[in-house]
């Protein structure tokens, strides 16, 4: 199952896509799929027909993880 996930770069716009699995300590790249700006548009400096990047880690500030659709939403306050 694919994780949604926005990279923020250093020195660049973010970048939304999806990736297998959270990359673990010894990881040096992340393979992103379906790479595009946080609007949906295509990234200026990629192909038009690339699918798949491999990002290096230390390019990379943080990974904000989106919540998936099966994911159960949280209540914060329920009133009765």
């Amino acid at each position: 199952m694919a994780i949604e996930v926005i990279l923020h770069i250093h020195n660049a716009d973010p970048v939304l896509g999806e990736i297998d699995e959270i990359p673990g300590p010894q990881d040096t790249y992340l393979k992103i799929n379906n790479p595009r700006q946080r609007d949906g548009k295509d990234i200026h400096y990629l192909q038009d027909n690339v699918v798949t990047v491999l990002w290096p880690i230390q390019q990379l500030t943080f990974i904000e993880v989106l919540p998936g659709q099966d994911e159960e939403r949280i209540i914060g306050f329920v009133r009765e």
